[in-house]
């Protein structure tokens, strides 16, 4: 089974959208979690419409969209979880169809494609390797994951109120505990008003590079890794931001220790 899970906080005007793109599904075994912040909108009389036993609906206080996707995770009953936004929907009705026929061909951790949006001129963003997502964030609108997989890299952190999305994908990514696959199928149509994209994540913007150090351990080579630390070391005194340059010369100093 599929949990999907939505987050919501006065969604009303979208909710409906979303929810039909997942019931219209030829592929039928999947569960729809909503987890409401204590919306003050219709966003629960438009949930509450639907007559079907698998949606299933939460409604309490929360701290933020990642915080809500946490508690989603906890509630999930099915094997791969997937998380839709509340104004975002899925492509077309075959999408989790596609999705289980390349989750038994491939047996993966992880199942990625694309999305399309208006915000990216189109279709995003195509395979990743290690240094593009450095650069750019794989939409976790197109990503399917194991739900074993969050006993390796942990939770969303909360701290990073738009992007922890950014930080667990690293996590995932660049462990060699964990498989993935990229798939060339457009898996969700994403709304370009979405949280992260107008709300600017200045704390994991300033981590991002050393988060990114740390997590990918041996998986990127010693030279490219020095080469990183110093473009970011050099950023961080023009910022300037002390602990943060402390912590990056903690991470050079385990670098040369280990050479």
């Amino acid at each position: 089974m599929i949990s999907i899970i939505i987050p919501t906080f006065n969604s009303a005007h979208t909710l409906k959208m979303a929810i039909e793109s997942i019931l219209n599904q030829t592929f039928r075994d999947f569960e729809i979690l909503i987890l409401d912040g204590l919306s003050t909108d219709t966003t629960l009389v438009v949930a509450r419409k639907f007559k079907d036993n698998r949606i299933k609906i939460y409604s309490e206080k929360d701290k933020g969209i990642f915080d809500a996707m946490n508690k989603g995770i906890h509630l999930a009953q099915g094997e791969w979880i997937y998380f839709l936004g509340c104004d975002d929907r899925l492509y077309n009705n075959k999408i989790l169809e596609l999705i289980t026929i390349e989750i038994l061909k491939t047996n993966c951790d992880v199942i990625y494609g694309d999305i399309i949006s208006t915000k990216y001129n189109g279709r995003y963003a195509g395979e990743f390797d290690s240094l593009k997502l450095l650069s750019q964030n794989i939409s976790h609108q197109s990503i399917f994951l194991k739900k074993n997989i969050f006993k390796k890299t942990g939770l969303f952190n909360t701290k990073y109120i738009s992007w922890a999305d950014w930080d667990h994908n690293m996590k995932w990514f660049l462990s060699p505990e964990i498989s993935k696959h990229y798939s060339n199928l457009v898996i969700a149509e994403f709304a370009d008003s979405g949280f992260s994209s107008l709300n600017p994540d200045s704390i994991f913007s300033n981590e991002k590079v050393l988060n990114f150090l740390l997590y990918s351990k041996n998986q990127i080579n010693i030279r490219l890794r020095i080469k990183i630390l110093l473009r970011e070391l050099k950023r961080t005194l023009l910022i300037p931001d002390f602990r943060l340059f402390i912590r990056l010369i903690s991470y050079t100093s385990r670098i040369i220790r280990g050479i």
